[in-house]
C-alpha cells in the first residue's frame, strides 16, 4: 500500500459516504476480482461510495494524495481493468440505481448498473437502448468506449444514444455533460474511455422495440460459409446484425458432441424488425450452412430482446485479445484465419467480428471521440488461458493475425484493447481526434489523474 494511502485518513476523508476495503478486511479479496480479469495486480483499498458525493470525497484523496485511481464501474471486463497494483479503486457498484421516463423516452442508470439490469427496466416500458451483447457489461464502460452491438446498426452506437453524462472530474467538481452543457466535455466521453472523470449517472435516449428474433445459428466453418456470413450481413437491412464468434467448438451443450474441437461459426443474430420478415432475412445464413455440410445447430426464435443479452458463464480464465478494423473479408483472408485457429495451442482461441455500417456511418466521424465510423467491420482475435502468463504466451500469435485480417487498415476499438495498451493509442484515437481528445483532458484532468485506462494524456500548453 502507498505511504499516503492510510485506512485511517482515507476512512476519515470518505466520512461515512463509502465503505473502505484494505487487505486487512474481510471481503477485500471479492470486491478486487474482476470476471474475466486474469490480471493479477492488487490494489491498495478499495472504496465502495453508495452516492455521488463519496465519489467526490474519494476523486479528492487520490488527488491530494498522488494516488494512482483506478475505477471501476458494474460490469465484467475481458481487459482487466478497474484495478492497479497497490492503487486505490473507486467501485461505484453501489450507484445502481435505473429510472424510466416513459413520456420523454429517456431512462437514467448510475455508474454502476450492467446492462442486463437496465435493459430489463426499459423493456417493461417496451423501451430499449442499444448497448453490446451480453448483459454483464457494465453500461458506463461501454458508453465511455464507444458501444457495437446487437443494435448498433439500426439505432447507432450507445454514445449516439446519450443524452447527458453527471461526471465527477480530477478537481472533485460534479458536471453535468451534455451538447447544451461542457460540450466538449460531452464529445470527449463518448469514445473517450475513462480519460476525463468517474460517470456517476448517464440519461439516454430510448426506442420502442417489442419482440426479436435472434439467438445462436451455428455453421461448419469453411473459408466459404466465413466469408458468406459477413458479406451477407453487409448487404442484409439495418434491422439484422449479428456477432460472429468463429472458433473451436467448446463443449456446450447445444453443440452436437461430434462437433467438439472443430472449426465452427456461431453467428448470435438478432433481427430487430417486422417479425414476420425474420424468416427471409435469415435465410441466406441458413443456406450458407447448408452448402458447408448442413447447419450444426439453429436456435434462432422470437423471443423478448433481454433474452439475448443473457448468455452462458463459462469457467474462470484470463483473456486477452488484439482488436482491429478491416474493409472486407474474404475467402483468403477467411483460410486464414482458419488455419491460424486449427495451429494455435491456446485453451480457448477465437475471432469475433461485428459488421458495421447503417446507422453507425449514419453520424459524422468528428461527432464523438470514436473515430472509425467509416469502417466496414470490427474485430478481435482472442485467447484464452487459465492464467495472465500462461495467455501472454500467445500475444504474437494474435497480433500476427490481427495484422493480417485487417489488410493494412489501421484502428483499434477502445473497449478491446487489452491493459490500456500505450502502444495502441494512435491506433483508437488517430489524428485530430486524438489531438482534440488530449486538449479535452488537459482542460478536464490537467494531472492526468484518470490514467489507469487507455490514456490520453494532457495537451501540452501552447
Amino acid at each position: 500500500m502507498s505511504s499516503s494511502l492510510t485506512p485511517s485518513a482515507l476512512r476519515a476523508a470518505l466520512d461515512g459516504t463509502a465503505d473502505v476495503l484494505t487487505p486487512e478486511t474481510d471481503g477485500f479479496d471479492a470486491a478486487h476480482q474482476i470476471l474475466l480479469g486474469g490480471v493479477d495486480a492488487v490494489p491498495g483499498a478499495v472504496v465502495r461510495p453508495s452516492d455521488t458525493e463519496g465519489v467526490v470525497r474519494a476523486v479528492r484523496f487520490a488527488a491530494d494524495h498522488g494516488l494512482e485511481l483506478a475505477v471501476r464501474s458494474g460490469g465484467h471486463s475481458a481487459l482487466g481493468r478497474g484495478r492497479e497494483d497497490g492503487a486505490l479503486v473507486l467501485d461505484v457498484r453501489g450507484l445502481d440505481a435505473v429510472r424510466v421516463d416513459r413520456a420523454a423516452r429517456t431512462a437514467t442508470a448510475g455508474g454502476g448498473v450492467t446492462a442486463g439490469v437496465y435493459t430489463t427496466a426499459t423493456s417493461e416500458h417496451g423501451l430499449v437502448t442499444p448497448f453490446g451483447d451480453t448483459g454483464t457489461v457494465g453500461v458506463a464502460g461501454i458508453t465511455l468506449g464507444g458501444g457495437v452491438g446487437f443494435l448498433s446498426r439500426r439505432l447507432g452506437m450507445t454514445i449516439d444514444s446519450l443524452r447527458a453524462a453527471e461526471v465527477v472530474t480530477a478537481d472533485g467538481q460534479v458536471r453535468v455533460a451534455s451538447a447544451e452543457s461542457h460540450p466538449d466535455l460531452y464529445w470527449g466521453l463518448r469514445g473517450g474511455g475513462g480519460n476525463l472523470g468517474v460517470v456517476t449517472e448517464l440519461t439516454f435516449d430510448t426506442y420502442e422495440l417489442g419482440t426479436v428474433v435472434g439467438g445462436p445459428l451455428v455453421l461448419p466453418a469453411t473459408p466459404a460459409s466465413v466469408a458468406g456470413v459477413i458479406s451477407t450481413l453487409r448487404a442484409a437491412p439495418r434491422e439484422l446484425a449479428a456477432i460472429v464468434m468463429v472458433m473451436v467448438a467448446p463443449p456446450m451443450p447445444f453443440l452436437p458432441e461430434e462437433v467438439h474441437g472443430r472449426l465452427i461459426a456461431m453467428v448470435n443474430l438478432c433481427w430487430s424488425g417486422d417479425v414476420d420478415d425474420a424468416e427471409a432475412a435469415v435465410a441466406p445464413l441458413r443456406a450458407l450452412g447448408e452448402q458447408a455440410g448442413g447447419v450444426v445447430a439453429d436456435m434462432v426464435a422470437p423471443g423478448p430482446y433481454p433474452g439475448l443479452l443473457v448468455g452462458p458463464e463459462g469457467p474462470p480464465m484470463a483473456m486477452r485479445n488484439r482488436s482491429f478494423f478491416t474493409d472486407d473479408l474474404d475467402e483468403p483472408a477467411a483460410a486464414d484465419l482458419l488455419a491460424a485457429l486449427e495451429s494455435s495451442t491456446a485453451m480457448m482461441r477465437a475471432v469475433q467480428l461485428r459488421v458495421l455500417g447503417g446507422a453507425v456511418a449514419d453520424v459524422p466521424v468528428d461527432a464523438t471521440a470514436f473515430a472509425h465510423r467509416d469502417a466496414a467491420i470490427t474485430g478481435v482475435v482472442a485467447a484464452a488461458e487459465r492464467t495472465s502468463v500462461e495467455v501472454a504466451e500467445h500475444a504474437d500469435w494474435m497480433s500476427g493475425l490481427a495484422d493480417r485480417l485487417r489488410a493494412g487498415r489501421s484502428g483499434a476499438y477502445a473497449n478491446f484493447v487489452p491493459d490500456g495498451d500505450p502502444a495502441r493509442l494512435a491506433d483508437v484515437y488517430p489524428g485530430d481526434t486524438g489531438r482534440r481528445l488530449a486538449a479535452v483532458k488537459r482542460t478536464y484532468d490537467l494531472h492526468n489523474l484518470f490514467r489507469g485506462n487507455l490514456n490520453v494524456e494532457p495537451a501540452q500548453a501552447s
